[in-house]
């Protein structure tokens, strides 16, 4: 591959045209890397929830990987209104775009000043980034990088407000810095984690957004003990890596709250005890989740985007020791209602991004974990298929078939 280094790459790509509409594979033209870039052949790449989200293109709240609206009737008594610094400000329609961001890949070339990669590096592209330098790059208790943290809005890499796609000389815009459903793509040094060579790549990808984000969420930020119970609301991706991480830590009882039936079945295989459908109860899904454990859950993790589901999930933990985790990403119109009262009994509630994973940092030792049959990937993994047929992947999600469905580049 280094024989490409420096000059333009024609490649294959799925590219949005317009909102909603079919991908189309297309010939495109990629740039050489800039300084601080990587240019990437991506082998295996998988689609989320959020590239479907700004494919729709539609106005609206983006759930994380769930359908799940919990809508009840509760009175709140005071109000309080949490500020997020990573809220995606909502659509705005940008097309011709390559969306994809969950992939795996090797390195084909890098920019001037990247001296932490080089070609034939096996990598995994991340949509959020760690430059190293900034005040939250250099604390331990945040991976919320100032310089590149997740830009929902920037359709162009940071070196110079430019695209390196482009067709007839036309530029394609960008998708979260990463853009992988093409064959080769340009990310950031700061947004590529250098990966053991010998990790299969079309599992270890996954751990590029969803399932890093729901388990780190219950093992670094609720944190539960051996024994303890975990209520997760959403059986999407994120919230069956959320009742994978309890699993993994040990919790006695795992209960998980969808309004599809269904998916029961599906959560039961990562660790699952029991399940929670609110339209089946004539009371708020808090106070049925308290009677179900002598008073409440001692973690509880949120993973809808349902401001609904998020109050449900900070009141349904214990009084003394309840600690409740929100995930998903709610409308930036949203408010969320609670009595103070709920804090004073000393319950907890905390946010996290990515669950809390440095991408470079940490994400490398997730891959070692899965080397070392720690962590389990392939059941998040429900389909494949080969690049011309990406449509495919997008329609197995829009039914709700499928957790991950990977993209094999090469096919």
């Amino acid at each position: 591959m280094s024989s490409t280094a420096g000059q333009v790459i024609k490649c294959k790509a799925a590219v949005a045209w317009e909102a909603g509409k079919p991908l189309v594979i297309e010939e495109v033209e990629l740039a050489p890397p800039q300084a601080n870039e990587v240019r990437m052949k991506i082998l295996f790449t998988a689609l989320c929830h959020t590239d479907v989200y700004f494919w729709e293109a539609k106005i609206g709240k983006l759930s994380t990987c769930s359908n799940y609206t919990g809508a009840v009737e509760v009175v709140f008594i005071s109000q309080l209104k949490l500020k997020c610094s990573i809220i995606l400000q909502g659509q705005t329609p940008m097309f011709p775009r390559i969306f994809g961001h969950e992939a795996g890949g090797i390195v084909e070339s890098v920019g001037e000043g990247v001296t932490e990669l080089k070609p034939g590096d096996h990598v995994l592209p991340i949509f959020t980034g760690e430059c190293g330098k900034c005040s939250h790059c250099n604390s331990e208790e945040s991976n919320l990088c100032d310089t590149l943290r997740i830009n929902t809005e920037r359709g162009v890499l940071l070196n110079d407000g430019k695209t390196r796609f482009s067709k007839n000389g036309k530029p394609i815009y960008h998708f979260l810095g990463t853009s992988t459903f093409s064959e080769y793509t340009i990310a950031h040094v700061g947004c590529v984690a250098k990966i053991n060579p010998a990790a299969p790549l079309d599992k270890v990808c996954v751990l590029s957004c969803g399932v890093s984000t729901g388990m780190g969420a219950t093992l670094n930020v609720a944190k539960p003990k051996k024994g303890q119970s975990v209520a997760v609301f959403g059986l999407g991706a994120v919230g069956l890596a959320a009742c994978e991480g309890a699993r993994m830590a040990g919790a006695g009882k795992i209960i998980g709250v969808d309004l599809n039936p269904d998916r029961f079945n599906e959560a039961k295989k990562f660790g699952v005890t029991d399940f929670v459908n609110p339209k089946d109860h004539d009371k708020p899904v808090q106070e049925v989740i308290a009677e179900m454990t002598n008073g409440g859950v001692d973690r509880a993790v949120e993973c809808t985007g349902s401001f609904q589901a998020m109050i449900q999930a900070f009141e349904c933990v214990h009084d003394g020791w309840g600690v409740a985790v929100l995930v998903g990403v709610p409308n930036k119109d949203d408010a969320f209602k609670t009595h103070p009262l709920n804090f004073l009994n000393e319950r907890t509630l905390k946010g996290t991004f990515f669950g809390n994973y440095k991408p470079r940092t940490d994400i490398p030792s997730q891959v070692e974990k899965y080397m070392k049959k720690e962590l389990e990937l392939e059941k998040f993994i429900t389909h494949s298929v080969p690049f011309s047929e990406i449509n495919k992947a997008f329609d197995y999600m829009l039914k709700g078939e499928s957790i991950r469905c990977i993209i094999r580049m090469d096919a």
